[in-house]
Formats: structure tokens, sequence, C-alpha cells
């Protein structure tokens, strides 16, 4: 079907809720293509987009057509599966109560088991309730730290880590199969409650992820005596953080917690900012104003979905610091190692994760603890699935695994980032470096000084629509077969094709990598500095991630003004 037969069909539907009809009588042609031109796609996470009318947007009956494809990927697992069922979340944005439920009733139509939480919590905790309940799967509605626009759907596999890619293309595929989106059976909200085939959670859920996250501080006598005065200023900006956060952090014991009121409402339209991104300074002005106010040490911010953290550092003018994704990598890495080193509790067999386009510096700092280090795609599913090759095993201990975009995992009972877990270490790392008269961008420093000036920078693309995805497709193609052989007057030493599994040294020889296929290509310099570029799973974005290490800060962050210039010079 062409857009046009498509966008029709919808405007025909007689049963079409009003906002959804005035959405597409508003729409001009480009936005009809753009809502009808193809299906919103599961990416690295799930799917997300904007919210309306349209095959390519968020809305009712593309939730519904996901949630029947998961059904019959269930079915395909057998009754024991059903009866084990789906645990769904959703966050505080527009219409994610309304997918969560429709969601479930999608599932007991088809007599699958469901567990949704009464209101709106974490991703994190939609992760514990998957395992804790021995679910087959998980559903969480959310479009992470995007603007209000937007929201999304993320499939959770059995471990409760996001969808392998395994059980995700064979959900695509069940997807794709359902070509009418409007004949989707739905059982009864009311009854299905009554019978027990959908299931309420609520605080009982709470209570036991809470006290998992008992054994997430290492050293409760430091928190003890330097913590529990600490100033600490927590925003949820607008989000599920609020639902836990506060609670977690009383429980270990930090007690002078600050809360930015006017942002621990469930908000949908993010009122108080721009954009919910705790990666984005802007997002802390309020948390900023209280900071200053209260003399905080550190500032804490969570995204609509908590699974992402942001922190801020107080520096000895009184302004405030914001640490880059890589930053507080390093810093919980360091910390996790030396504290555990000193207890004498570190594993000979200790272990992290992270991607491919995160910071070498934590891998140093691994390293120098007898520790390995392994990469792994972008997608925290990856982190997951070598948590359980490591329980399977017994060749590692998991200690910690993070990602450059703010997300961060130290135990596994949770197998997606959790920044509730990412806030009380930073807390308690935060009272390490002041019982030694010093702050955590001290901290940063310190580390500099052992291993190396490490710097990074991130660049998102955004192109949307149709156009936008063949910019990215052209952009793409040009890095694979035509990039310069030097960046910043450095050779490229060696080029990895992770599309094509490939790594090309520089003098040609080729040798095969061993993660999955994906679309991501890697170039790293002779100096040691690199840069990649991938499309975004789950955006209309391409992404550019640059990686520096000199004698100094300013030395590394010259070299990344400089291959910034050459690329965005060579893509024109």
């Amino acid at each position: 079907m062409t857009y046009q037969e498509k966008y029709q069909a919808w405007l025909d539907y007689a049963k079409l809720p009003d906002y959804l009809r005035e959405d597409l009588v508003a729409m001009d042609e480009k936005t009809k293509e753009d809502a009808f031109y193809t299906n919103l796609e599961f990416g690295t996470a799930g799917m997300r987009g904007y919210i309306g009318a349209g095959t390519n947007r968020i809305n009712v009956y593309v939730v519904r057509q996901a949630t029947e494809g998961l059904a019959k990927l269930v079915e395909s697992k057998g009754e024991d599966a059903k009866k084990r069922g789906v645990a769904i979340a959703y966050d505080s944005r527009h219409f994610s109560p309304e997918f969560a439920f429709e969601s479930a009733q999608v599932l007991a139509a088809h007599g699958i088991q469901s567990y949704v939480f009464e209101s709106l919590r974490p991703t994190p905790e939609l992760s514990f309730a998957v395992r804790k309940y021995h679910a087959v799967a998980g559903i969480m509605i959310t479009a992470s730290h995007n603007p209000k626009e937007f929201n999304g759907y993320k499939v959770y596999g059995e471990d409760g880590g996001q969808m392998p890619p395994g059980d995700a293309n064979a959900l695509t595929d069940y997807i794709r199969a359902i070509k009418d989106p409007f004949s989707i059976e739905l059982a009864d909200l009311e009854e299905s409650k009554t019978s027990g085939i959908i299931k309420v959670l609520g605080e009982e859920t709470d209570v036991q992820y809470l006290e998992e996250l008992k054994d997430i501080n290492i050293n409760p006598e430091l928190i003890k005596e330097f913590g529990s005065d600490m100033k600490i200023v927590y925003t949820p900006l607008h989000g599920t953080g609020e639902m836990l956060t506060r609670r977690a952090l009383a429980q270990a014991g930090f007690n002078s917690v600050e809360i930015v009121e006017s942002q621990a409402t469930a908000d949908p339209d993010f009122s108080t900012v721009a954009s919910p991104n705790p990666e984005s300074q802007a997002a802390f002005a309020l948390a900023e104003e209280l900071g200053r106010q209260v003399e905080a040490d550190v500032l804490l911010a969570t995204d609509p979905d908590a699974d992402r953290v942001g922190v801020e550092v107080r520096q000895a003018d009184g302004s405030y610091w914001n640490l880059s994704g890589n930053q507080i990598g390093a810093l919980l890495a360091k910390y996790i190692l030396e504290a555990h080193k000193q207890a004498g509790t570190l594993p000979a067999n200790a272990a992290l994760c992270k991607s491919i386009v995160s910071t070498e510096l934590v891998t140093k700092i691994a390293e120098s603890y007898g520790a390995s280090m392994f990469n792994v795609l972008t997608g925290f599913k990856f982190i997951a699935e070598k948590i359980q090759e490591f329980e399977d095993t017994n060749n590692f201990t998991y200690m910690f695994g993070f990602e450059e975009s703010f997300g961060y995992l130290i135990k596994p009972f949770v197998r997606d980032k959790d920044a509730i877990q990412a806030v009380l270490l930073v807390a308690e790392i935060a009272a390490y470096y002041r019982s030694r008269g010093l702050t955590l961008a001290d901290g940063i420093d310190e580390i500099f000084k052992e291993y190396g000036y490490f710097a990074e920078k991130t660049i998102s693309v955004t192109l949307s629509g149709k156009d936008g995805a063949e910019q990215i497709k052209s952009i793409m193609t040009k890095f694979r077969d035509n990039a310069p052989k030097q960046f910043n007057a450095t050779d490229i030493s060696l080029f990895e094709d992770f599309a094509l599994q490939t790594a090309t040294d520089s003098t040609g020889n080729v040798s095969v990598l061993t993660t999955p296929p994906s679309d991501v290509l890697k170039y790293t310099l002779s100096d040691d500095s690199w840069f990649a570029v991938r499309p975004s799973g789950t955006e209309p974005k391409i992404k550019f991630y640059i990686a520096t290490v000199g004698e100094s800060l300013a030395e590394a962050e010259e070299k990344i003004a400089n291959i910034e210039k050459e690329i965005n010079e060579f893509v024109g």
C-alpha cells in the first residue's frame, strides 16, 4: 500500500478516536508521508516515536499491533510461557497508562497472564519485576529522555534484559505479519483484573526492589560518618525516579537530601525543562539554583523512566561541573574496584562491561586492578547477555557495566540500566572524597593524573522523516567506502566495520569481529584516539562518537575539536 492508501484506511476507520482523526485531518502532504510511508521499527531497545496518528507514529493501534506480535511470540513458546506471563510498567508520558493497560488487555485476549504496575514505575523496577515474577517477557512504556512529543515501547526478555536479537527478530516478523491493526481483540479490563489474568502490582514489589538496593553501597560506615549530613540535591525531572529514589537514599543513610519539588510531580509536558535529558546541563537549571541555596556537594538527575542519571559536582568557586557519562563511568568503576580491594572482597576473576563507543579510560582502570573488560555493542541487552554468560560459566564475576549515554548497572538483580543504583553509589563516592577533604571533581583529576587525560564527545544529528533516513544511509555509505586515511594529521591504524564484522589494520590485514552484526563503523588512530559512526537504533539520528587521550585535558579536547571539524567537512 502507498502512504496515501494507508492514510485513507485510517481516515475511513469509523471507530477511530476523535483526537487521532483530528490529527489526520490536520496533516499536510509531507506529514502524511512521514506518518505512513513506513511502520515504526524496532531498534536497539524497542520502538520510539512521535505520539500521533499513523503507522510511523506511536499510538494505541501501533501499541496493540506490537503487543499482538508479542502475544504470538509468547504463544509459540507454549502454555507454560503463557502462564508465566508478561510484566508491564510505564512512565509519566502522555498515553503511557493507556498503552500499558491496553497491552495487558491484548495479552489477556490470548490467555496470557500479565503483571501491570498500578501507577508509573522506573524501567529498572520493570526489569526487576520480570525476574521476580519469572515472567517470560516485559513491556516498558517509555521514551526515555526524549522530549514530551515522544513515547515508546521497550520489550524485555525473560532474563530482565532488553529482548535479545533472536527473539527480537522473531517478534518483528510476527508484528509485520499483522495486516490490520484495527482488528486486534481486547479483553475487558475489569473482568481481566477480577479473574486475575491481569494482576496489578504496587507497594509489595517496591519493597522487594528496595530490599535489593541495600546491597549497592559498599561502605555503610563511610556513609554514616561522612555522608549522612552531606548535602545532595536530587531531581526526577517529572518522571518515575520520584517513586523510589528518595526512599532509597534515605534507606542508605543519606539524610540531607533536598528534592527539586517543582520537578517531583509527574508531568507529561515536562513543563520546567525544554527536554528531560539528564545528559544536558540545561536540565539541571533548577537543581543548580537549589544547590547554590543549600551549598550542595552533588546534584543528581534521573530521566523520566529513571534508567539514566546525570551528575553535577560543586567546584571551589561554587559553580557546578556537569560530568560526562564517561566521567561518571570512570568514577564508578574506580571506586567499585578500589573499595572492594580495600575490603578484601575484589574477586580474582572480576569483570566489567562497556559498549564499544564508551571510553577506554575505564579499560585502563580495570586493567590496573587485574580486572577484565568486555566490549559489547551499544544496547544494554548485550551487557545483560554477558552477565548471564558469567553466571552460567562462573568464569567471571560481574562488577560493573556502563554505556557512555549515562547508563550504569552495579548489581545484576536488574538487567538494564539502573539510575537508582547509580544514584546510591555516586552519593557514596562523594562521601568518600569528602572523607579525604576532596570533591568528585578532585576525583576526576586524580583519575586523569593516574591514567591519562581522556576526553570524549558524542554528537547527535537529527535527520527526521523519509529524507532523513536516506541521508543517514548516505552518510554511513560515504564513511564505509571513502573515509580519509587520516584525521587530525594522524593515521587510521584500525578500521572496524561491525556490519561486515571485519577489522582492517593499516597494513591491510583483515580479522573477524566476534560481536553480532551492527551498523557501526569505528576508526582507531595511531595515537589511540578513535571515533565511531552509527545510526541510532530508536531515534531518527546519526551519532558520532569521538574519543582522545593527551598529555593534558586541553590537548585531548583540542584533538576532539580538530577531529569534529574534519568529520563535519567530510560529511559536508
